[in-house]
């Protein structure tokens, strides 16, 4: 795995897409650096990965508690939770952008360096796979964004044009429909893979559940488009099984650790970032056994044991979620004045410099599973694809039974979670399962509703918050209050990322030309394309 830092150096010129390439010629041919001719591009790929999966702040600090999957009274986390501008504010609204593209840059690389060589030819349809991918988060964050131009700094396009949103999503669909299709398991895949360890046949079925993804995401917009290339998912054979979920683990011993563990174990983090109530209520109001699996409250009392690195207690029955939009600060909006506020935890009385602790009583995620450096990262599972064949279903597309797909969601989305950490650790009971599974089935009534609930605490509790918050505005459930606190950015829960603050001076008159396209303008609360 050392091996794919080789390249790493490609990330310092290219995270922005419009990076320097002063002298990147001459370095890329210095007899004493590694050439393109001797260096592998596999090793590519594994970098891209990791890169891409570490998500950490990029998601936590905004898009988990716009969801409303997290909740904090930590003043840091007033981004996302209270829509206040706070800490490193311009920073964080570039991230989703600035890992993107970083990774994409190595993808586009790996595949200028297999172009035409029909040894690589899974290499290189995976890397188109992997690009829809990255450039998919990118767009359903921002909107319109260089995708046609874009990763080409080397070949002398800095400033890459703006494509519509709309654009994109037919070039993603038609790239998945070709780049999946030509994938052939009877020649070699990646060597330096660690989604699937260069298996093709999960490729192939990752290629058919994003195809699966990208149609859904235009089902309020192109519903025609979207039932034909999510039938085209279907027939072709999408995700089997919990096996083949796409996820990357992380490696801290290797420098590449846990980034969402990182940020969580930030003392004040660790002490304030909450199960948000509208995540936490909801499986309570459905008895769902996973609770005990993702949620702890401290073992202990006071401000000491819970700024601890420690496993708490995660009792069912204990577990109260908070709510989103409260502080510290002692005023109308601090958590003490929340409905129903359980009380402080109150110190203990064995520290002398102890202090009670305000959120003490509310749950975190647990320690075990999501403090783990060496956790996995989700980023696209096969629960996921069996809940959109389901809405698909129940549309009236042909994609199979909607009932069946399900139930083996909500067997599946249970028993992934003990893929969250190389020594299982959120582990739901089998009997648990097929119980809840036999308790809730769909009803034809309120599929929709059914459906899109289960993949909202899917993908809160796998920390995949970027699509928590994408299915939010593409399906609108849950069905969310926005925050109400002084001085906010927006009134409502933002719909999109504004655009990194770096572009009006380094590709100023193609982001002119897509803000001008933007009803409402630069704003959190404009809505891209598809979220109409």
């Amino acid at each position: 795995m050392k091996k794919r830092l080789i390249y790493s150096f490609l990330l310092f010129g290219a995270t922005f897409i419009t990076g320097c390439t002063k002298n990147f010629d001459q370095i890329n041919t210095d007899p004493t650096k590694v050439s393109a001719e001797l260096f592998n591009p596999n090793f590519l790929m594994a970098q891209a990965q990791i890169q891409f999966s570490n998500t950490g702040y990029d998601q936590l600090l905004y898009q988990s508690m716009w969801s409303q999957s997290l909740a904090s009274t930590y003043d840091y986390y007033g981004n996302g939770d209270k829509y206040v501008y706070r800490g490193s504010a311009q920073d964080y609204k570039s991230r989703t952008w600035n890992t993107s593209y970083g990774a994409a840059t190595l993808v586009y690389e790996m595949k200028n360096l297999v172009k035409g060589n029909a040894a690589y030819s899974n290499l290189d349809n995976c890397g188109s796979v992997l690009l829809v991918m990255m450039l998919q988060r990118v767009t359903d964050a921002y909107g319109d964004i260089p995708y046609s131009q874009a990763l080409q700094a080397k070949s002398g396009i800095t400033q890459p044009v703006f494509d519509t949103q709309q654009s994109i999503y037919t070039s993603m669909l038609s790239t998945l429909a070709t780049a999946t299709a030509a994938l052939d398991a009877s020649k070699p895949g990646p060597t330096s893979d660690l989604f699937y360890s260069g298996n093709i046949t999960q490729w192939k079925k990752l290629g058919y559940s994003l195809m699966l993804k990208v149609a859904m995401r235009l089902t309020k917009v192109d519903p025609t488009t979207a039932q034909k290339y999510a039938e085209m998912a279907y027939s072709g054979g999408a995700m089997a099984s919990i096996a083949d979920d796409a996820k990357v683990q992380a490696d801290n011993g290797n420098g590449n650790g846990n980034s969402n563990a990182a940020a969580l174990l930030v003392t004040d983090d660790f002490r304030e970032v909450r199960w948000s109530n509208s995540l936490i209520s909801y499986m309570q109001s459905t008895n769902d056994p996973r609770i005990s699996a993702v949620a702890e409250v401290s073992a202990g009392t006071g401000k000491t044991a819970n700024q601890t690195e420690a496993p708490g207690i995660s009792t069912a029955s204990l577990q109260i979620g908070m709510p989103n939009g409260y502080d510290l600060n002692g005023g109308a909006t601090d958590i003490s004045k929340a409905p129903n506020y359980p009380g402080v935890s109150p110190a203990d009385p064995s520290i002398s410099t102890d202090a009670p602790a305000p959120d003490g009583k509310y749950s975190r995620p647990r320690f075990a599973v999501y403090g783990d450096r060496n956790g996995v990262n989700m980023l696209l599972t096969y629960g996921e694809s069996e809940l959109l064949f389901a809405e698909a279903a129940s549309r009236g597309w042909n994609t199979g039974v909607a009932a069946t797909h399900y139930a083996n969601a909500l067997a599946a989305d249970m028993g992934e979670l003990a893929q969250l950490n190389a020594t299982p650790t959120a582990v739901v009971a089998s009997s648990d399962i097929a119980a809840y599974v036999a308790a809730h089935p769909l009803v034809a009534a309120t599929a929709l509703e059914q459906i899109n609930m289960e993949y909202f605490v899917e993908t809160s509790t796998s920390f995949n918050f970027n699509e928590t918050w994408a299915n939010w505005r593409r399906s609108g459930y849950p069905v969310l209050t926005p925050v109400v606190y002084p001085s906010q950015f927006s009134t409502v829960i933002p719909r999109r990322m504004e655009y990194p603050v770096t572009l009006p001076s380094t590709n100023g008159a193609n982001y002119a030309a897509a803000v001008g396209r933007i009803t409402g303008g630069d704003q959190f609360s404009s809505r891209v394309w598809w979220d109409k």
